[in-house]
């Protein structure tokens, strides 16, 4: 059985158990706690050097970084769901779609960088969070555009069946709302939220549902 290194309130972790979910990949999960620096141990470090969560074990092989894992469970278990279109460019839109969230939104708002804005910058309460939604605003902008004006949105962001945008996008919603990021400006992006969230793999990949969570 995969085993996935997480931690409940991850927004990469997320994104994975949505794809082990949507895909019906039976999986176990062990937690590192990230608020208690779990993932800096010596034997967690010793399977993912980076210490993030979440890494993906499938036996001997171990893959980190969401989006990586995901594209591995597409190519290892191709009988599966699929969670990417089946042309180069459908391809290459629902990927440029997930990089909005995974590569250029995501990595300024995460545990490390809001400590960073804390312990070494002395920055507030207020001004961390302003900081989360300047980012976040950039973010959901251009992809209100773009979900709005291109034709191939469709229930969700790629058409009428969920994939990698969408397992990109609901994570990243959840931590808007945790963070009080007014989301009203964006109907096309929450249409798609509430669509992806009606369905089971989603849903039970919520933080709040996790074995670990607080």
């Amino acid at each position: 059985m995969l085993l996935l290194h997480d931690y409940f309130r991850s927004s990469a972790s997320y994104r994975v158990r949505i794809a082990l979910n949507f895909k019906g990949l039976p999986y176990r999960q062990q937690a590192h706690h990230l608020a208690k620096g779990e993932h800096h141990a010596p034997d967690y470090l010793g399977i993912n050097p980076q210490g993030f969560v979440p890494a993906l074990a499938d036996g001997d092989t171990v893959v980190t970084q969401s989006v990586a894992i995901i594209e591995y469970l597409e190519e290892a278990y191709p009988d599966t769901p699929r969670v990417l279109p089946a042309t180069p460019v459908e391809r290459a839109r629902v990927r440029s779609l997930s990089a909005v969230v995974a590569a250029d939104t995501h990595p300024l708002n995460n545990l490390r960088v809001l400590k960073y804005l804390q312990t070494e910058l002395g920055l507030d309460e207020a001004a961390r969070r302003a900081w989360y939604h300047r980012w976040l605003k950039e973010c959901f902008d251009a992809l209100e555009v773009r979900l709005k004006a291109e034709p191939e949105t469709g229930r969700f962001c790629h058409g009428d069946d969920p994939t990698l945008a969408d397992i990109c996008l609901v994570p990243q919603i959840f931590n808007a709302k945790r963070f009080h990021f007014d989301l009203s400006p964006y109907p096309t992006v929450m249409r798609i939220f509430e669509e992806a969230q009606a369905l089971d793999a989603f849903a039970s990949a919520a933080p709040d549902r996790q074995p670990d969570a607080e």
